[in-house]
């Protein structure tokens, strides 16, 4: 098999699994975490086995739907992180743009951190930690690395981005969570109140010598 055959059948590959994906979306969209197999492959037109030869298992077509959303949506932080504004300003911008994502998609966000509630069924659900702690994870490393390139927090800088970067992925995490379950103020005063609660230190702090700038 010559290179440019291996590379159209990986292109076709490549665009049949983008097509299952939009598919699983639209499932998501409409069941949220009982979103089935079974339901997924009778909206993409194919049959279970087809859709497990893709992508091995339920767990499997979650974490290709998990880097799909998550990457879409650090793509959107991180645009809000370098928008032109003061920092008290993109601060609040970045804080609004994770819970306007969650708001806007609640059912996706619900498929993705509380997949055990849609254990039902011949369908197995998911172990939450297991699958969602890798995404929040990630968040994390992705928030410390912007903060460590762009805020100068002294000599161990490193260590305390860290810190930071899964901190606030965490309250991020936590306070949307209850406020998207429970609607007790406007996302705007929301976004306000974890604004101030992270004002102090990042307030004080100066940006990186050669860096970006925050």
């Amino acid at each position: 098999m010559d290179t440019t055959q291996r590379t159209d059948q990986q292109r076709s590959a490549d665009r049949r699994r983008r097509e299952l994906l939009e598919a699983a979306d639209r499932v998501v969209l409409r069941d949220g975490p009982q979103a089935s197999m079974n339901a997924i492959a009778a909206e993409a037109g194919i049959t279970k086995p087809i859709l497990y030869r893709h992508f091995g298992d339920k767990g499997g077509l979650y974490a290709a739907l998990a880097k799909r959303h998550t990457d879409a949506l650090l793509a959107s932080l991180r645009a809000a992180l370098d928008a032109p504004a003061d920092r008290r300003e993109r601060v609040e911008s970045t804080l609004d743009t994770y819970l306007a994502a969650i708001e806007a998609r609640p059912q996706v966000y619900r498929f993705l951190m509380h997949p055990a509630e849609g254990s039902t069924g011949g369908d197995q659900g998911f172990d939450v930690g297991k699958h969602s702690a890798p995404l929040l994870r990630r968040m994390g490393e992705e928030l410390a690395q912007v903060i460590e390139e762009r805020v100068d927090l002294g000599p161990e800088s490193q260590q305390l981005a860290r810190v930071w970067g899964h901190g606030i992925v965490g309250m991020m995490h936590a306070a949307g969570d209850w406020w998207l379950g429970e609607r007790p103020c406007s996302r705007a005063e929301l976004v306000r109140s974890l604004a101030d609660l992270l004002w102090g230190r990042l307030a004080a702090a100066g940006d990186r010598v050669g860096g970006p700038g925050f």
